[in-house]
């Protein structure tokens, strides 16, 4: 790694790495510096990360690289930061495309998925090894694709949140808690690019080049808050969720298919996305690079017969429009000769409760429980130093809300909590305030009609 800087490190200090600053900041030709034990000159408070340690590394498509990889992997040191790079809005699917590895006393290793069955060589390797993952939800599922799943987890960017850093995208964590900037210009790049491109690897490199170090600060951190308690058993939560569940139609998340309020054209946008679904999958590459979403709503409410009508449908387009104009054509006529049995309902069965704007209507004592225990659980995760979405998430607390069980007790309502997943330590944080806020809610707020300007 290259940290520009202005002398050399401490004796016996890694190189690309600071030690912490030891005076305030100064400026110097309009950028702002520090004092750093080690360096004779203040040097930049951001030192840009434009190499990775030992360079950057080949990347690993053979068998025998694969198997060498392992085997200095497993023979490293503490944890390892794990990274997976896809090619979302270019190929079908979210499958990796480039797995990076970093572990002290193996280095950094970038393997290509593609020419292997699985990596489970890799997981294997890292068995009972914490790993540690930046937002580690996005990675999970590609990882597992590929026979990876960590026995331990420490996800960088959980922590930050509930650490209330102010910004927790990795390239600002890192900046704020090491100082070092590391550049984000690849992050939706095609890493299906064959062969990828020198400047991306460098990239891929150095987004695990500091991510044990980020953990260990993060953990420092939360510990001096008490709240590494709390970070554990998020990161317990994750690994024993699992792979999310596949949701089922996803036709139905189909952007703009609010708009659609027929069942024919409902039956139209379904025929029209499983068509497009088929042929992105057969020939690997995203549905929307196809026909966007956009265009299928369209041409569901516009319903053309012929394939004139069509093309000249506004709002119809795509790279495939006009190629495969009959397939989409076929996806119309096949949803209008459906038999009424045959088109799909409106909406969805669902025990979820309604929008919170008609709970007044519609039963005002659910109301006013939300309008009072809302603003108290915010300002509860305000105090704690969290979003409130981490202390208590919105949907638990709008369906316990809607619902409180039946017997308002502390136990009645810490298991209504945890069946709907709140983790035990958001339990223990939230159950007095809710409790307190269900048994004695405020009135109503009394709705102030807007006045025109002047009144």
């Amino acid at each position: 790694m290259t940290a520009q800087s202005q002398g050399s490190t401490q004796a016996g200090s890694e190189p690309g790495h600071r030690a912490a600053p030891t005076a305030s900041p100064d400026t110097e030709n309009g950028s702002t510096h520090v004092h750093v034990e080690g360096f004779v000159h203040p040097v930049p408070a951001v030192i840009g990360l434009d190499e990775p340690r030992e360079g950057v590394p080949l990347v690993i498509q053979t068998k025998e690289g694969l198997e060498r990889a392992a085997h200095a992997i497993a023979a490293g040191r503490g944890p390892a930061g794990v990274d997976a790079e896809r090619a979302s809005g270019f190929r079908y699917g979210q499958r990796a495309f480039l797995v990076q590895i970093r572990r002290e006393g193996a280095g950094t290793w970038l393997i290509d998925p593609e020419p292997f069955d699985d990596l489970s060589i890799l997981g294997d390797a890292l068995h009972g090894v914490e790993w540690v993952l930046h937002a580690s939800t996005q990675d999970l599922p590609c990882l597992a694709e590929v026979g990876m799943w960590p026995d331990r987890l420490f996800d960088t960017e959980l922590a930050a949140r509930l650490a209330g850093l102010p910004r927790v995208g990795l390239a600002a964590v890192v900046e704020h808690l090491l100082g070092f900037g590391l550049a984000k210009e690849h992050s939706a790049a095609d890493w299906s690019t064959r062969p990828l491109p020198e400047p991306w690897l460098r990239y891929a490199a150095l987004d695990v080049e500091v991510l044990v170090e980020l953990r260990d600060e993060l953990a420092e951190l939360l510990a001096a808050q008490r709240k590494l308690e709390f970070a554990e058993e998020e990161f317990e939560a994750i690994l024993h969720a699992g792979l999310p569940t596949p949701k089922p139609d996803p036709w139905r998340r189909t952007s703009g298919v609010h708009q659609i309020r027929d069942r024919r054209q409902l039956a139209a946008v379904r025929e029209l996305w499983l068509e497009r679904d088929a042929l992105a999958r057969k020939r690997d590459i995203a549905p929307g690079k196809l026909i966007p979403d956009a265009a299928i709503v369209a041409v569901a409410r516009a319903m053309p017969t012929t394939v004139p009508q069509l093309l000249a449908t506004k709002g119809f387009h795509g790279r495939a429009a006009q190629r495969e104009a009959p397939r989409w054509l076929r996806a119309v006529s096949a949803a209008r000769n459906l038999v009424p049995e045959q088109l799909p309902p409106l909406h969805l069965a669902t025990n979820a409760p309604p929008p919170p704007r008609v709970w007044e209507d519609r039963d005002p004592e659910a109301a006013a429980r939300l309008q009072t225990v809302r603003p108290r659980v915010a300002a509860l995760a305000e105090s704690m130093g969290m979003p409130t979405e981490n202390l208590l998430t919105p949907d638990h607390l709008r369906r316990i809300a809607w619902r409180p069980p039946a017997t308002l007790t502390p136990a009645s309502l810490a298991d209504a909590l945890h069946e709907l997943g709140a983790r035990n330590w958001q339990i223990e944080r939230v159950l007095p305030t809710v409790l307190e806020s269900f048994q004695h809610p405020e009135p109503l707020s009394t709705r102030k009609k807007a006045q025109p300007a002047g009144e």
